[in-house]
């Protein structure tokens, strides 16, 4: 399999609720420093439904987001509520 195929299989399983870090999900891809390309793949994908908002920088900030840092933090608040 291959890192990109990875990458998305971890992410599509990230709970409800729950995040890892752009590094987290490079780790378990297997390529601990590969973590800019996880932010590549999850820029580029056209997956509808993948929970990429899931996905967070080390320090706790949201990083980029297709729809805005704002949306993916008004996604995430709400599934942490839930």
């Amino acid at each position: 399999m291959i890192f990109k195929q990875k990458v998305l299989k971890i992410v599509a399983k990230i709970p409800k609720g729950k995040t890892m870090t752009y590094k987290q999900v490079a780790i378990a891809a297997g390529s601990a420093r590969a973590y800019r390309a996880v932010g590549n793949i999850m820029n580029r994908h056209n997956i509808k439904g993948l929970p990429c908002h899931r996905v967070i920088r080390s320090n706790g900030s949201f990083g980029r987001y297709r729809f805005g840092a704002k949306k993916k933090a008004e996604i995430l608040k709400k599934e942490i509520k839930i």
